[in-house]
């Protein structure tokens, strides 16, 4: 006499049941990652953030205007710089200068980063603490 587990004998019975140990699984892990991130968004540090103050720049007769142009050449005021060590030794000369001149730089929209990046950094070198950046304004039609 053999014993059957089950339903009746027929194998191939379909099971109308659904399966809802997965549903049940998904749910507990989104479950899990909103608890874990819901705090980190509402809990913040209060900070007060800068407000953005346009002032007309004046240029005084001792400040230094650097231009970069689009394929990267450095001019001081209007005199073309033929190398980053010339531009050190310029910018070395005024940053020992009380009170420091204003350095004033103008980069071309069209020039790349980089070329505007190293002549910040040749400032930074040189020890020059303020640098000023010279745009326009976007026109409003």
């Amino acid at each position: 006499m053999a014993m059957q587990v089950g339903g009746g004998g027929d194998e191939d019975e379909v099971v109308s049941a659904i399966n809802t140990t997965p549903l049940v699984d998904v749910m507990l892990v989104l479950l899990i990652i909103f608890l874990i991130t819901i705090p980190v968004a509402t809990h913040t540090i209060k900070v007060t953030l800068p407000r953005d103050a346009n002032q007309p720049t004046q240029t005084k007769p001792g400040n230094v205007v650097l231009a970069v142009t689009e394929n990267g050449q450095v001019y001081w005021n209007e005199v073309a710089i033929k190398s980053r060590a010339d531009l050190l030794d310029r910018l070395e000369k005024i940053a020992v200068l009380k009170p420091q001149p204003q350095i004033q730089i103008r980069g071309d929209a069209k020039s790349r980063y980089e070329a505007v990046g190293r002549v910040i950094a040749t400032c930074q070198e040189a020890g020059i603490y303020h640098v000023d950046f010279i745009t326009e304004q976007p026109h409003s039609d």
